[in-house]
């Protein structure tokens, strides 16, 4: 298979797309389609989606075709977080393999252009484009070995996710529209890999302004029922609140 002449065969764009189910952070890869019965890929290789930028888009469009290609979503939170070009970074004889069946210049020298996602991973229908045949949702404690360096894009894409939770309202993206303070700080918690104090963590949330109580509760569970809340998605987009500051300097602190 031949590369498509619109395609830059020296940039791409991979992302690193979160989710979050079942109290539980997890990543979506794709397993690669294995072009022309190439016998050197077994079944579990994965990668992270991803593709060559185009000659007539720019870098953020790129990946925004990728994450609409695989999700079908626009419109998600999107953000380039660091760019990847190790000279060695497709000197696997797997990767090669692929990149033959695939790649009209297979030995070309790529330079990766990272984008880190966050979408409600039980809201979305996952669409498998034509270089991947299957696409799914695993936990970050048990993500394989990726193909090329995507194991280190995945792990520095988490980093990134650590430090702007802490500084920036961005964990909600991971929520679906309403949820209970537990949900809230289960997923804070997850994702920093810490306990946060209960009552702290409810005051500084409240008193941030970036979430809303609705009068909605919980229905048909055996404990008490939780509030609902909302994210103040407008105020904060429109410049009505500052960013939240969730810096952790030995206890958990949150401003606006």
């Amino acid at each position: 298979m031949s590369v498509s002449p619109s395609l830059n065969p020296h940039v791409s764009v991979d992302c690193v797309i979160f989710g979050f189910s079942k109290e539980t952070l997890r990543l979506l890869l794709i397993k690669r389609t294995v072009p022309n019965a190439i016998t050197e890929l077994d079944d579990s290789y994965y990668a992270l989606p991803g593709d060559l930028v185009r000659d007539n888009e720019n870098l953020d469009e790129a990946a925004a075709r990728v994450l609409k290609e695989l999700t079908g979503l626009t419109g998600i939170f999107l953000q380039q977080f660091q760019a990847f070009g190790d000279p060695l970074r497709i000197s696997k004889a797997k990767d090669r393999a692929w990149l033959q069946g695939v790649r009209q210049d297979p030995d070309a020298r790529v330079i990766t252009v990272a984008y880190m996602a966050l979408i409600d991973s039980n809201q979305v229908q996952i669409q498998p484009g034509s270089f991947s045949k299957e696409a799914v949702w695993l936990p970050i404690a048990e993500i394989p070995e990726l193909g090329f360096d995507h194991n280190d894009i995945s792990e520095g894409a988490l980093l990134a996710l650590r430090e702007k939770v802490q500084i920036q309202p961005i964990a909600f993206e991971l929520l679906p529209e309403k949820f209970t303070m537990s949900d809230l700080q289960t997923l804070y918690e997850t994702i920093l890999e810490r306990d946060l104090d209960k009552r702290n963590f409810r005051r500084k949330m409240l008193n941030s302004g970036v979430i809303t109580a609705l009068p909605e509760k919980q229905h048909g569970v055996s404990n008490k029922p939780a509030r609902y809340y909302v994210f103040n998605r407008n105020l904060v987009e429109n410049g009505g609140l500052g960013f939240v500051n969730l810096k952790m300097e030995g206890s958990f602190t949150l401003f606006s």
